[in-house]
């Protein structure tokens, strides 16, 4: 698909007619959670840093892990950054955080649970797990099961619990991250309408049946097409599957987001194809800066760390 079909394809996974009022029961159980907060210090440590592992309850009980770096020194509320990893990754080192307090910022970089950091799963739903995290409750009748929506939850969650702290100034908090970390960047910005800039790159968990249509349900998607030969070899409840997964589509939860947003995108990309990301960004209503990396797939994309640390610094 050319760039000029690209800005303005609207994406074709079915939107369920209840979106609006799922997310608003989801986000009514999150707020109802008791996050019984908890900072524990870590071992590490830097005379301009302070290092924290930071843990709270979410929905289904699940205790969740972030790292928390704040600087050190800084007494007035000060601008944060949230930011979220890759599909199956962790919340990496200390050290990839510390462009944040050396600028005077705070950041939570979070575990997504069930994968490869600190957080806890708590499970408990049908069908085969080894695959990966989209398909995780889709065998349940209740789309309230989706692991997705838990996850969708805690950026949101992670969110709030760091604008209550009392070094943060509230109104100036963003969000940024890589593939998972951009869909998640996304779905944070769309739940905590707060967020006042997020910079996704490549955003992940969009438009799941164009991804089906260009058979690339592959590399990271390749557990949809797990879940079909294991649970509809015939594609006979194919409609009811994209329905029920465009819940956790977060080109549905776009048109939420309030915050500037800065966008970076490969067109060569065959993990998460650029058709996929633009169905969500066409949807972003807020200010949208467009990076566009011709010749790049799932990749580093040259400068673009340096652009976003740009853009968020001005928080």
């Amino acid at each position: 698909m050319p760039l000029s079909e690209l800005k303005t394809y609207q994406g074709i996974n079915p939107r369920p007619h209840d979106f609006d009022a799922y997310w608003e029961k989801a986000l009514e159980e999150m707020r109802a959670v008791d996050p019984q907060v908890e900072m524990i210090p870590a071992e590490f440590q830097l005379p301009f840093a302070e290092c924290f592992h930071l843990y709270f309850t979410g929905v289904s009980g699940a205790r969740v892990h972030a790292k928390y770096i704040r600087p050190k020194g800084i007494a007035e509320p000060h601008p944060a950054v949230l930011q979220f990893h890759g599909y199956t990754g962790n919340s990496g080192d200390w050290m990839d955080k510390m462009v944040y307090p050396s600028l005077g910022l705070s950041v939570a970089s979070l575990d997504v649970r069930g994968q490869g950091g600190l957080s806890e799963d708590t499970g408990g739903v049908r069908g085969n797990t080894h695959r990966g995290h989209i398909i995780r409750g889709l065998e349940n009748e209740d789309p309230h099961r989706l692991l997705f929506r838990d996850v969708f939850l805690d950026t949101a969650q992670l969110a709030s619990i760091v604008m209550n702290l009392p070094e943060v100034d509230a109104e100036r908090v963003g969000a940024t991250g890589w593939s998972q970390g951009g869909a998640l960047t996304i779905a944070c910005a769309a739940l905590e309408p707060r967020i006042k800039k997020a910079a996704p790159v490549y955003p992940f968990l969009s438009d799941y049946r164009r991804t089906w249509e260009m058979d690339l349900f592959k590399h990271a998607y390749e557990e949809l097409s797990t879940y079909f030969r294991y649970f509809d070899p015939q594609h006979q409840r194919e409609e009811e599957i994209f329905t029920k997964l465009g819940y956790i589509d977060i080109q549905n939860l776009a048109p939420r987001i309030k915050a500037d947003v800065l966008v970076g995108v490969g067109l060569m990309d065959v993990v998460c194809p650029p058709s996929t990301q633009f169905a969500a960004i066409n949807k972003i209503t807020a200010p949208v800066q467009l990076e566009v990396f011709p010749d790049f797939g799932h990749e580093g994309l040259p400068g673009l760390h340096d652009k976003i640390i740009q853009f968020l610094k001005d928080l």
